[in-house]
Formats: structure tokens, C-alpha cells, sequence
């Protein structure tokens, strides 16, 4: 049974991921996360009560981590704090036996910074999803924005990769560190049509600290996974290279502004940048091969489609991944500029 609390004064609008609202009396105020529990993101998605326990400890220990490193603020690189959580744990559905079910996850909330706070004047916000967006008559807003900027689109793109791309590959190589780096989940703050800063946002659930021995404080704890080391790269081929990359590419080729060779060549070739700014990260490099010549195709849309209603074991990544093949990696004839100490 639900108590009506009463109402509050502000007006909320659901964002694109529909159950996290924006506050349109006072924008600069936290956004506001439910357990509106709908199918989305491919699962149905509510809020456990559980996690709701640590997730501002684990946004904490991830800011004073990512602020400390002077690579990725330099990218202006950071996250959005979800900073106070709530969630009631109703005893009859906190039976063991129920382990992750849905109904264990109807009664929670979470609040987190607004973007808006970040901006400066003549920027604006848009989350890195409409990257992909296409109007009615298949133009590409991204192949706008370029057009926009007066940039190449060499350079537009080599700026959006410096932004979003380089920062994960910092995290990964230097901190073990894997987000959920889709779309809806990274806003980007775009200055004269070019994307100058990536937000990572969605923390509490979905950060792994991959095969490390790292003391972390108790709270943080949960996010330390063991991870097969061939899976562990496919954070970067999978989540961004196979999830974001290849219809970026598509889109700008189809706009007649850069053919794919040009696309990921461009991309390599950030790479590699990066790679040679960090020299003492060679041996991660060769352990963690981004130019190898193909990597595991993992399938998402075969997760969703095997049981949507029962969200993957976030405790347990790689055992929820279902695989068919391989594919060929498009860096790999790249392979020979790359650093490899």
C-alpha cells in the first residue's frame, strides 16, 4: 500500500531514458531517478534498494578518482554525482529465494547533478544518443552539427573522440575502470557545433572495477568484478566500437563527408595519440591489444531477446554475455604505427 505524500512545487520532464526527470522549474536542481519500472534499455529497469544504499559512496570514491587524474581532466572528463539515493526494502519480497527479482526493485529514487551547473556561456547540451539521430528525410544531425562548426570532419571528429573516446580508454588502461558508455548514459557539452566535453553519467549500476586488487573503501566494494582478460577489452570494441562507432561512421558516409576508411583512420589514429602521451602504460597496452585483428561478437539484442524481463547479473558481466562469431576489428590495419612499448 502507497501513501500519498502530497506534491511538490517543481515541475519535472521525463528525459529520453524515461524515468529520470528534469527539473524545468529549477534546472540547476538535481535530476530525479525512479523505479518506474519499464521495459527499457532492452530490460525491464526498476531501482533496487540495495544498490540504493551505496551508490553515493560509489559516485564519491569515482569523482575523487577521475578529478585526481590529470589526463582526464584535461579531457574534461567527469561524471554527474548521483549523490543521495532512497529505497525501501519491503520484507516479504526480500526473500532469498526471489534473489534479483523485479519486485525487489519497485520503491527506490536517486538524485542526481544537473549538467546544466557545468556549461559555460555559448555552450550547450545534448546526450551523445543524438549523435545517431536521423530526421524524417534521413539527414544526420551530427552531419549537421560538423557542417555547422566549419570544422573538417577530420577534426570534428578527431574533437569528439579526444572527448569521449580517449577518456575511456584512460580508464580502462590506467584505471581497470569499464562504464556502460552507450548513448543515452554520456551527455555532451558542444560548443559551436563541436562536442569540447563528455559527462559519464548512470554510475551506481553500472561501473566494474575489472580484475584488480585496488583496496577500495566497504561501500565500494561491489563494483570489483573478475572478468575472463580476452572479455575485458570488449568494454571498448563492444560498447562503443560495435554500439556507437560503426552507425557514427555509416551516417557520416552517407552524408558524402568521410568514406569508413577515412572514419577509422581517423579514430586509430587518436589512438595512438594517446597511447605515445603515455608511455608507462606500454605493457597494458600489449596485454590489452586495441588493434588486434578481431574480438568477440558479443550480442545484445540476444540478451533482450532470451528474457527482457529479468535484468542481467550486474554482479557477474561476462556470464551474462551470449556470443556468436567474430568480428573484424577496424583498427587492425592500423596495427603496425600502434605503441606497443
Amino acid at each position: 500500500r502507497l501513501v500519498m505524500l502530497g506534491y511538490g512545487d517543481d515541475y519535472y520532464q521525463p528525459q529520453q531514458s524515461i524515468r529520470t526527470f528534469f527539473n524545468r522549474s529549477q534546472p540547476q536542481r538535481s535530476y530525479v531517478k525512479t523505479a518506474l519500472s519499464v521495459i527499457n534499455m532492452g530490460f525491464v529497469r526498476g531501482l533496487s534498494a540495495q544498490y540504493m544504499k551505496v551508490t553515493p559512496a560509489i559516485n564519491h570514491w569515482l569523482y575523487q578518482t577521475l578529478s585526481a587524474d590529470s589526463q582526464l581532466t584535461e579531457c574534461g572528463f567527469t561524471l554527474l554525482r548521483e549523490t543521495c539515493a532512497v529505497g525501501y526494502q519491503q520484507p516479504f519480497f526480500n526473500d532469498s529465494e526471489l534473489v534479483d527479482h523485479p519486485f525487489r526493485k519497485t520503491l527506490a529514487g536517486l538524485w542526481r547533478e544537473s549538467p546544466l551547473v557545468l556549461l559555460q556561456p555559448g555552450q550547450q547540451l545534448t546526450t551523445m544518443a543524438a549523435l545517431l539521430h536521423q530526421d524524417g528525410n534521413d539527414q544526420s544531425l551530427a552531419a549537421e552539427w560538423i557542417l555547422r562548426s566549419g570544422k573538417t570532419p577530420s577534426s570534428w571528429l578527431t574533437a569528439y573522440l579526444r572527448a569521449y573516446f580517449v577518456p575511456l580508454l584512460h580508464c580502462f588502461y590506467a584505471h581497470k575502470l569499464v562504464f556502460m558508455p552507450h548513448g543515452e548514459n554520456l551527455i555532451l557539452i558542444m560548443e559551436n557545433g563541436v562536442p569540447v566535453r563528455a559527462l559519464m553519467k548512470d554510475i551506481g549500476e553500472e561501473i566494474c572495477l575489472l580484475n584488480s586488487d585496488q583496496p577500495l573503501p566497504t561501500e565500494v566494494e561491489r563494483i570489483r568484478v573478475a572478468m575472463p582478460e580476452d572479455k575485458e577489452l570488449l568494454s571498448i570494441f563492444t560498447d562503443v566500437f560495435d554500439g556507437v562507432s560503426r552507425y557514427l561512421s555509416q551516417q557520416l558516409w552517407q552524408a558524402g563527408l568521410m568514406d569508413e576508411q577515412q572514419f577509422w583512420s581517423t579514430v586509430a589514429s587518436v589512438a595512438k595519440d594517446y597511447q605515445a602521451s603515455q608511455p608507462q602504460l606500454a605493457e597494458r597496452f600489449a596485454q590489452y591489444d586495441l588493434f588486434c585483428p578481431r574480438f568477440a561478437h558479443s550480442c545484445l539484442n540476444r540478451l533482450q531477446l532470451r528474457n527482457h524481463q529479468q535484468m542481467v547479473d550486474l554482479t557477474d558481466p561476462a556470464g551474462s554475455l551470449v556470443f556468436a562469431g567474430e568480428l573484424d576489428n577496424p583498427l587492425a590495419a592500423y596495427a603496425e604505427q600502434a605503441v606497443h612499448g
